[in-house]
């Protein structure tokens, strides 16, 4: 299931499943997720059954955190 969002300024997608998976991030849910800032189209943080941009800085850290909260 695909689902988008917008936390503390940040919109973030995501792809997840009702059960856990290898691919997930750290084996939970979520396969895929993007962040970036609002209005902008920079990638701050992206997972595509492996991670190409790690969440950095607190800000970003925090809206990850908060995904993985709901949906992992």
């Amino acid at each position: 299931m695909w689902n988008k969002g917008t936390i503390n300024g940040y919109d973030y997608w995501i792809k997840h499943y009702p059960e856990s998976s290898v691919f997930g991030i750290s084996g939970g849910c979520v396969s895929k997720l993007s962040i970036r800032k609002v209005g902008e189209t920079k990638y701050l943080c992206n997972y595509d059954r492996g991670w190409d941009i790690r969440p950095k800085g607190a800000t970003v850290k925090a809206v990850y955190s908060a995904i993985l909260a709901k949906y992992n």
